[in-house]
């Protein structure tokens, strides 16, 4: 079939919508699982500091360690985790055993997101990899569409556990559906972690790692206690607010794809340009005119459009580097980011226990501003420079 890579991309982009939704679910629910496990909320968000800590530093151990296996069963091996970390959240008892719980699924979806992200760049034509990484990256931001959005309707009338059910179930099926239809594809030569950190001697590389790093600082460090952040600033219904994040997680799929569109046009660079400044401004704006309930929405979702350009921009701009070795370097990509949502949501725990809740809006715009400093020296251009020249570059 002539698009037959586009319905493998597909696929891989619905099964990333629900292993995303693993780690995201809880920032709509926090407040509940503080409550049913006997811990503050700031205690609660920590639970997505130990996914994201354990999806960085797991994640690249586990690929070196299965690099020998083709994609297809990398793929199963992620499901396989996600299936088992599901049923330990739902039938294990206590917060200890929760964050156990975190750190398994946390490995599920490290494994998942960075070969499929592999896989899409493979078998995507010339001209369309950027849009293929997108599409996949899509999937996982749309995991704020429905899993932000529908935890927090369904513990409103529900225990917050079937969440957790549901997507051991459909990892079942995604297992299945993997079999049918995903080809064998071989993965890349194993490669010692000491040679995978010696990568980080292309200082091109390096620094998009450190943007990486900081874009997802800010992110971590505002999206994690987003829900806390509109009780305070614009208190709500439990309707008004899952529609709330509904719409912010339909603006990160926007952006995701976004992201991707402005790549292959416009180039990398000044796709990251464009998208960290407004990120910036919408987390400033946030912390200094929200509170009426139609402002803080739209900024909310100009915020949520702009943060999300960044991840598959950033994705495509390393592989562009060392195309040769894509899944290494996805890998520590997705390291880095998760270091920086682990970063942004441990310093977010301590600002709301200690400050007022718009002090995680400064944080987060703060360290979007120092990214935006790495890549501009990183260039040695002038900061806008760059519009026409960096898509030759990037076709290079």
């Amino acid at each position: 079939m002539k698009n037959s890579w586009r319905i493998r991309i597909y696929l891989l982009t619905l099964i990333s919508l629900f292993v995303g939704t693993s780690e995201f679910v809880l920032v709509g629910v926090l407040d509940k699982v503080a409550d049913d496990v006997g811990v503050t909320v700031a205690v609660a968000g920590q639970l997505i500091t130990i996914f994201a800590f354990a999806n960085a530093i797991g994640t690249p151990l586990v690929i070196l360690a299965t690099s020998k296996l083709d994609q297809r069963k990398q793929l199963i091996l992620a499901l396989v985790f996600t299936v088992l970390g599901s049923l330990m959240t739902v039938l294990l008892p206590g917060f200890t055993l929760l964050m156990f719980s975190r750190i398994v699924l946390a490995l599920g979806m490290g494994i998942f997101i960075v070969t499929a992200s592999s896989f899409a760049t493979k078998i995507a034509p010339p001209g369309h990899q950027a849009s293929a990484l997108a599409t996949v990256a899509m999937g996982f931001s749309a995991s704020l569409v429905l899993g932000v959005p529908i935890g927090r309707f369904i513990s409103a009338s529900y225990d917050w556990k079937i969440i957790f059910w549901a997507i051991a179930l459909i990892g079942l099926v995604a297992i299945f559906a993997i079999v049918k239809l995903i080809p064998v594809t071989k993965g890349e030569v194993p490669v010692p972690i000491k040679k995978q950190l010696s990568i980080l001697k292309n200082p091109k590389i390096t620094a998009l790692f450190l943007v990486t790093f900081f874009v997802f600082v800010g992110y971590g460090v505002f999206y994690t206690y987003v829900t806390p952040f509109l009780n305070i600033i614009s208190p709500m219904s439990n309707t008004a607010l899952s529609l709330t994040l509904l719409g912010f997680g339909l603006a990160t799929l926007i952006g995701s794809r976004l992201g991707g569109s402005m790549s292959d046009r416009l180039g990398s660079n000044s796709t990251l340009f464009i998208g960290m400044t407004i990120n910036l401004l919408a987390l400033i704006l946030l912390a200094t005119i929200a509170g009426p309930y139609t402002i803080t929405i739209l900024l909310l979702l100009i915020w949520g459009t702009a943060a999300w350009t960044s991840g598959p921009t950033l994705q495509y701009s390393l592989v562009q580097l060392a195309p040769k070795a894509s899944v290494i370097i996805l890998s520590l990509s997705s390291s880095f980011l998760q270091l920086g949502m682990a970063t942004g949501s441990g310093i977010g725990g301590i600002a709301t226990s200690n400050l007022e809740i718009q002090s995680i809006n400064w944080i987060g715009a703060t360290a979007i501003l120092i990214g935006i400093i790495i890549l501009a020296i990183s260039l040695k251009l002038p900061l806008f420079n760059n519009i026409h020249s960096d898509r030759t570059s990037t076709n290079n």
